[in-house]
Parts: structure tokens; C-alpha cells; sequence
């Protein structure tokens, strides 16, 4: 594993992963500096993204729509220089990932798109899967910090691809959740056990690890955000408006 020089790492985003993430970071021995639009009592809050930069070579981004991905590099870049390398995870349009990108690598500094999947459990414990896009080298100097919160690391090719991956993986996952549900509404108002259904499924060729993770859940109405339902219409729409400029 590469040796970090300057092992500050800042995290900017606290919202259900990167509250996880930074938690992580700090039990494997990282010094983490945080930022987050609404101040939160946490240890190392800055005062702005810049003044992270200015502590931190290392800047990963977990906002979550294209509009504060681009304000917070916009913010971060008049303190960026050749020692830093930004990761940014927001779940985005392609071309906005691109646009940051550029921002961050106008400044002479190096950008890494790593959007990734799994939710509030698997930041907590360490096991997202990220998918990488853009400079080789720079993702493997990051690398150990990715790995302190994932299980996987998959490298997808240049920035904006691991972006279109991220979407579409979204895209199954929105489907199947809102189709289980329908379904357990449906068996439900025929009368039958929902644990009937369950049992069903678990041997169905559809079975797979998020009906698992969700079934259970939806039949104890257990509805503790783990990703937040106004995130995923977001990523929908992005898939839409994709799908869209390719006529497809």
C-alpha cells in the first residue's frame, strides 16, 4: 500500500455516508477535517471548503446533487494546488462530473470521480463499492483512503463513465424496490401472508441482495432513512434525460 504523505483528509457532505465515512477514516487513524453546509457539532468542523483545502491534500465529496458538487469545487478552488487530489462521489449528470473536473484540474490539482453503492450500513461498517474514473496514478495514491471505506474498488475508465455506471446501477435498484413494493401491496390486499411472499421470492430467479435487504423492512414498516427516497427520482431523472439526448 502506497505510503500518504500529509494524511489530513477532508470530507465534505455529513449527510447519512459521509458521516459514516468520516467515522471510518478516524477509527483506521486518518486525522479528518469536515465541512458541511449546515454546521454540525462534530470534531474538526472548518470554516468553509476552502479552509478544508488549506488543511487537507486529500478532499473527498459526498454532496448530493449536480448544483452543490459544482459549488463546492468552485469553492474549493481557489485554494487548490498540485498537492491536492479531490474525490468526488455525488451521484451526478456525466457532463457535471466532467465540468468539476475541470474546475479542479484548472487549478493545477488532480480529480478523481469515484460515485459509489451501498448505503448508511455499508459506510458504517467500511463496505462500499466505488467505481473509479480519471487519472491512474492519482486514484492509486488515493488509494488507501478509498479503502478504508469499501470492500471494492472497480475501475470503470475516464470521468463520466464510472458516472453513467453509477446511473444505471441506479436505475435496477430503483426499479426493483419500487416493484417489490408494489408487489407486497398487491399479495397483501389478495389476503395472502406476506411472509408467503418472501418465502416465494427468496427461490425466484428475481431474488437478489437489495429484496433482501428491503422486504423485510417494508413488511415491519421499518422506515429508518438508509438513502434517502428523494435522492433516488433525482438519479432517475438523470437516467431519463440520458436516455433521452442518445434517443433511446
Amino acid at each position: 500500500m502506497p505510503h500518504l504523505k500529509h494524511k489530513n483528509i477532508g470530507v465534505i457532505g455529513l449527510g447519512i455516508i459521509g458521516r459514516g465515512v468520516s467515522g471510518n477514516l478516524r477509527r483506521k487513524g486518518f486525522p479528518v477535517f469536515v465541512w458541511n453546509r449546515t454546521p454540525r457539532p462534530v470534531p474538526n468542523f472548518v470554516g468553509s471548503p476552502a479552509e478544508l483545502a488549506g488543511l487537507c491534500n486529500y478532499i473527498q465529496v459526498y454532496v448530493s446533487d449536480d448544483e452543490a458538487l459544482l459549488q463546492t469545487v468552485n469553492q474549493l478552488s481557489e485554494k487548490l494546488a498540485t498537492r491536492h487530489i479531490v474525490i468526488a462521489h455525488s451521484t451526478v449528470a456525466p457532463d457535471s462530473m466532467r465540468a468539476a473536473a475541470e474546475i479542479v484540474e484548472g487549478r493545477g490539482a488532480r480529480f478523481i470521480e469515484a460515485p459509489f453503492t451501498g448505503s448508511k450500513a455499508a459506510a458504517g461498517k467500511g463496505e462500499l463499492v466505488y467505481y473509479i474514473g480519471g487519472n491512474e496514478a492519482a486514484w492509486r495514491e488515493a488509494r488507501p483512503i478509498l479503502e478504508a471505506s469499501s470492500k471494492e474498488i472497480i475501475e470503470i475508465g475516464e470521468i463520466g463513465q464510472a458516472t453513467a455506471i453509477k446511473i444505471a446501477t441506479n436505475m435496477v435498484t430503483a426499479a426493483s424496490v419500487q416493484a417489490t413494493a408494489e408487489a407486497l401491496a398487491l399479495v397483501q390486499a389478495l389476503g395472502v401472508p406476506l411472509g408467503k411472499f418472501v418465502e416465494a421470492m427468496q427461490v425466484n430467479a428475481s431474488y437478489s441482495t437489495t429484496l433482501a435487504m428491503k422486504m423485510p423492512k417494508m413488511i415491519q414498516r421499518e422506515f429508518e432513512p438508509h438513502f434517502s427516497v428523494k435522492h433516488m427520482p433525482k438519479d432517475v431523472q438523470i437516467a431519463n434525460q440520458l436516455g433521452l439526448s442518445h434517443y433511446l
